[in-house]
């Protein structure tokens, strides 16, 4: 029987990472990172072509081995437009095409609501207000956002939110199985961003009116067991596990390389939890790639954390 994963691509891809700052460039790098890219953060434009001209010691381009992630940044001091179209159209013809600039967008109220939170300086308007630096920075970049092959808006993003977007665009190939996500979340707050399949558990048992239980979350042996002993919790789980393992590998030899599945109830704070931790422990134990997050949760800690 063939394998249905995609095969490994030859030469890997070569990423480009551009936008205006405080677009996420570098939480993007750091990702890409994670994705086995190899990184390299605010390169000079004029040292980019070397990456495929420098053969090595076996002959071979410098560039070849693992996928490489390049973060350009419009304050180099040999930065220009026409540069950074001229290095992807150069880089384009030594490795067939394989490499991709991607542009991490933002609407400039929200880089100006960044700026301000962190209280730094806008990097092209150092002695000026923030704004001039965001209308100086995005005129500048224009053509290259129209150039871009990948456009990635991270205005209402979280670092969470702009992994699983650049996951659904950028999944390197070759490297493993279909990857899955697994989401908890509370309906008061909508559905998450983006996902495959959402299932309702409020049907399930609530540990909230326990006051023994309502302050741990559906991670705690305690409440998980709660909702474990709902009689209508192990045919839920039975059945869900029987459609994940009839659709994933249904979609993996269909070439998707991202699937995320939301498990949502009131809060978003122990049903849903206590389910999506299940199910990602089960699809682990199967073999599959598989992560999980928390939103409401994550929330609360951030929440937390604030001074």
């Amino acid at each position: 029987m063939s394998d249905p994963r995609p095969a490994p691509i030859s030469p890997p891809p070569m990423m480009l990472v551009t936008g205006p700052s405080g677009a996420g460039r570098s939480t993007a790098i750091r990702i890409l990172e994670d994705m086995g890219y190899e990184a390299i953060d605010n390169l000079p434009l004029s040292l980019l072509p070397r990456l495929f001209m420098v053969p090595q010691p076996d002959g071979a381009p410098a560039a070849q081995g693992r996928p490489l992630a390049l973060g350009v940044d419009a304050r180099n001091r040999d930065f220009s437009v026409e540069a950074l179209i001229d290095a992807v159209e150069t880089l384009d013809a030594h490795s067939e095409g394989r490499v991709q600039l991607l542009y991490l967008d933002c609407r400039p109220d929200v880089l100006l609501r960044r700026f301000s939170e962190t209280r730094r300086r806008h990097p092209m308007a150092p002695a000026e207000s923030p704004q001039i630096g965001i209308a100086r920075e995005m005129d500048l970049l224009r053509a290259v956002r129209t150039r871009a092959d990948i456009l990635i808006d991270t205005s209402e993003l979280s670092p969470h939110d702009l992994r699983a977007e650049m996951e659904q665009w950028i999944a390197p190939q070759g490297t493993g199985r279909l990857a899955v996500s697994i989401h908890s979340f509370s309906y008061k707050r909508g559905l998450p961003r983006g996902v495959d399949m959402v299932l309702d558990c409020r049907f399930l048992r609530n540990p909230h009116w326990e006051a023994d239980l309502r302050a741990l979350d559906g991670r705690a042996p305690e409440v998980a067991a709660f909702v474990a002993a709902d009689p209508r919790f192990a045919p839920f789980h039975d059945q869900l596990t029987a459609m994940t393992r009839l659709l994933l590998p249904a979609y993996e030899q269909e070439g998707k390389s991202y699937l995320s599945i939301a498990l949502g109830c009131t809060g978003g704070q122990h049903r849903s939890v206590a389910m999506a931790e299940t199910l990602a422990r089960t699809l682990a134990q199967d073999g599959w790639q598989v992560s999980i997050r928390h939103r409401e949760l994550e929330r609360r800690a951030t929440l937390d954390a604030a001074p």
